[in-house]
């Protein structure tokens, strides 16, 4: 459980930390995906997401770009969205869920 104490940075980082955790490693593909995501992962950084209809929403990026790419964490939503960036910054696409899954889409 996640302590009611933590910053929303540390509650982000425990999710991340729990995640690479329990990412089942059955394959080279999947050793190599979880490395490249470790060399992604950035400390967490507020960033404003925009969404269709013109919509923004305060989130945390926690993934440094990787191309036109990144992972960022939605806190109202409570999952990790893959966003690609644009001149206004990152945009949601649509892919949601876990912090790997999300970075291993692309």
């Amino acid at each position: 459980m996640i302590g009611a104490d933590l910053s929303i940075p540390d509650r982000i980082k425990h999710l991340i930390e729990t995640e690479v955790a329990e990412f089942p490693i059955t394959s080279n593909v999947g050793f190599k995906t979880l490395a490249a995501f470790r060399s992604a992962l950035c400390e967490p950084e507020e960033v404003t997401v925009n969404f269709s209809g013109g919509l923004t929403q305060d989130c945390w990026a926690v993934t440094q770009p990787n191309g036109d790419y990144r992972v960022i964490y939605l806190p109202l939503a409570g999952y990790f969205s893959l966003c690609v960036e644009s001149v206004f910054g990152p945009l949601d696409i649509g892919v949601h869920g876990h912090a790997i899954g999300c970075f291993s889409s692309v």
